[in-house]
């Protein structure tokens, strides 16, 4: 992720969009102290996410969990 200040921002907002759609991600700084406020980042269109597989067994076993079951996404996946 590259950060760059709010002025540099304005001045090359259409650069910045341009390699926004090709994936990257920018912070903007702010102020005198330059300090991060915000982000740009790409937008996920929710519509091309694909369902997850369960890797080799993808299709061949059902997955339940009780609804008691308490575990993050982060979690379960070993993120956290």
């Amino acid at each position: 992720m590259k950060t760059l200040p709010v002025g540099e921002v304005k001045a090359q907002l259409s650069e910045i969009l341009e390699k926004v759609k090709q994936g990257e991600s920018f912070g903007i700084l702010y102020g005198k102290k330059k300090r991060p406020i915000a982000m740009i980042v790409p937008y996920l269109d929710s519509e091309k996410k694909k369902e997850r597989k369960i890797g080799i067994l993808d299709g061949k076993v059902k997955i339940t969990f009780a609804d008691n079951f308490k575990m993050t996404e982060e979690e379960f996946l070993g993120l956290k």
